[in-house]
């Protein structure tokens, strides 16, 4: 098979709609409702919490990328400077977080359309054999749109954000005619508070709506000028999500009819909103913009299943660079530019998770795979770290300012992430990626470096057991039997030791590609070219 090379097509334009298509996805129609169940008024400061630790972590991500733009970067910069048992482990969270996430939104895409064509689900919102059909269609519909080139499935991409775009401005403008400043002042949270705002950041998809802005970085092959765009469009991306959501929250918050808050507070709302901005609109009798919300309701998840099984392709892409994947899924079609047999598994893997829940082989690990995102942002600033000191002239076209102190405050935001995630995801995930770092010591291929990468990972593993620990004794779930703010101190402590542990672990010399397709085989650990 002949080797292509991945094209560079995407612009500014199109990498920043990438990252805001995949942030206004169906989280925008559920968050409002949920963080305030947290939070109450307190939820606008969630949001900018949030967006600042996302942002954090964003500009990490921009300096590698911009510095090495490669395809699923999250995937290969562990890889880089830590070698192959990290690169493995960061490969499994990557897969899991990616492959679900496409799967799971035209679930969404789904239910909503229940609305119009109730034969698709039964009364428990479960898929009948037609909703089961319309799920895979969906996803094949993704995956052609994907297949002929990047250039379509960007095009394309525009016209959907942009329209997703639209909608939930038309709902601002709305909803704040009908605005009561009162409202932020009624009582009835829970837990409410500091703990309020840190549990809704994870647990009512406040964070995990920002999370949209690696597409940048997985798309980096493909994008033109990368040194300057990739960073401009994560902060877009996450400044312009930002704006819409908090905008999106106050909006329906003001908009609640003061006699139905009263009644139930803002923990009790979910008992009578199921489809929060739909049903809001139902109680104000505003019909139009109930009938535009679940039109938007089926096109936004549908736009983000696509970009997220593209950016699956991508990821299994640089997995198989990492010679961790058969090298037919590191190939890339030369006339179109788009990795073909890395797209097929996407499919595949998307459509394994739609099955009907008494044939899924993972079916009760859905919530936790969401936060699998998260565990490969958190390498990022440690791999900064080693190359900043591996590589002091690395041309850097975007420089992380103030580096000694944001890079391991990037680290630290990763880990209160995954710990706020709670004791109920870290329970399931945390010891997959354990038995993925351990597997991969006892079954891996064990070349010269072997032995190297070994010793370059165990800060890994003991970051793992330790948050694995810490959230079980933490307040987010576990038992409680270490207090708060003692637990939040603990994980800052342990972070940042792992962190310089992390960085002074890296590989002395690093073993990095001068570009993503100059030659069609994998990565191998055996070659060691120096960036300079």
């Amino acid at each position: 098979m002949t080797q292509g090379t991945l094209k560079k097509k995407l612009g500014l334009v199109d990498l920043t709609l990438l990252g805001v298509g995949s942030m206004i996805g169906s989280g925008w129609l559920y968050a409002a409702l949920t963080s305030s169940g947290y939070a109450g008024g307190l939820t606008g400061w969630a949001w900018l919490l949030g967006a600042v630790m996302v942002l954090l972590i964003g500009l990490v991500f921009a300096e590698l990328a911009a510095a090495i733009p490669r395809a699923g970067g999250f995937v290969r910069y562990p890889n880089y400077t830590h070698g192959n048992v990290v690169g493995f482990v960061i490969g499994v969270s990557s897969l899991l977080a990616y492959t679900s996430t496409a799967g799971v939104e035209v679930e969404a895409v789904r239910q909503y359309a229940m609305y119009w064509w109730p034969a698709l689900g039964q009364t428990d919102g479960s898929p009948t054999g037609l909703g089961f059909v319309m799920q895979i269609v969906l996803l094949v519909g993704f995956f052609l749109l994907n297949y002929w080139s990047v250039s379509f499935f960007g095009r394309i991409n525009t016209i959907i954000t942009t329209f997703k775009f639209i909608v939930p401005l038309m709902v601002i403008v709305t909803l704040f005619g009908y605005f009561h400043g009162g409202n932020l002042s009624v009582p009835g949270t829970a837990p409410g508070g500091v703990h309020g705002i840190f549990s809704s950041l994870t647990g009512a998809g406040i964070v995990f709506a920002y999370l949209g802005f690696r597409q940048a970085v997985d798309f980096a092959s493909e994008a033109k000028n990368p040194q300057r765009n990739i960073p401009i469009a994560i902060m877009l991306a996450i400044g312009i999500s930002f704006v819409i959501y908090i905008l999106l929250q106050f909006a329906f918050m003001g908009a609640v009819p003061a006699d139905i808050l009263s009644a139930h507070g803002w923990v009790g709302l979910k008992t009578i909103f199921q489809s929060p901005y739909a049903d809001l609109a139902r109680s104000l009798g505003i019909t139009w913009l109930i009938n535009l919300i679940l039109i938007d309701a089926v096109i936004s998840p549908a736009g983000t299943g696509n970009i997220y099984l593209a950016g699956a392709s991508r990821v299994l892409f640089a997995w198989a660079k990492n010679g961790h994947l058969f090298s037919i899924f590191a190939k890339v079609d030369p006339k179109s530019g788009v990795p073909r047999g890395a797209l097929w598994l996407s499919l595949i893997l998307a459509i394994a998770w739609t099955l009907p829940s008494e044939f899924q082989v993972w079916g009760g690990l859905i919530g936790a795979v969401t936060s699998a995102t998260v565990f490969t942002y958190m390498p990022g600033p440690v791999n900064a770290g080693v190359m900043r000191s591996r590589l002091p002239n690395l041309p850097r076209p975007f420089r992380l300012p103030v580096f000694g102190l944001l890079s391991p405050l990037a680290f630290v935001a990763s880990t209160l992430l995954i710990y706020w995630s709670g004791w109920s995801v870290n329970e399931l995930l945390i010891p997959i990626l354990v038995i993925a770092w351990v597997a991969y010591v006892l079954f891996g291929k064990k070349d010269q470096h072997f032995k190297r990468d070994v010793q370059s990972a165990w800060w890994l593993l003991a970051y793992y057991i330790a948050i694995f620990i810490l959230s079980y004794f933490g307040t987010y779930g576990g038992t409680g039997a270490i207090s708060s703010p003692l637990d939040m101190v603990l994980v800052v402590v342990v972070t940042l030791v792992c962190y310089y542990w992390g960085v002074a672990s890296g590989h002395e010399k690093l073993e990095i590609p001068q570009d993503d397709e100059e030659d069609d085989t994998p990565v191998s650990p055996r070659r060691e070219t120096r960036v300079a």
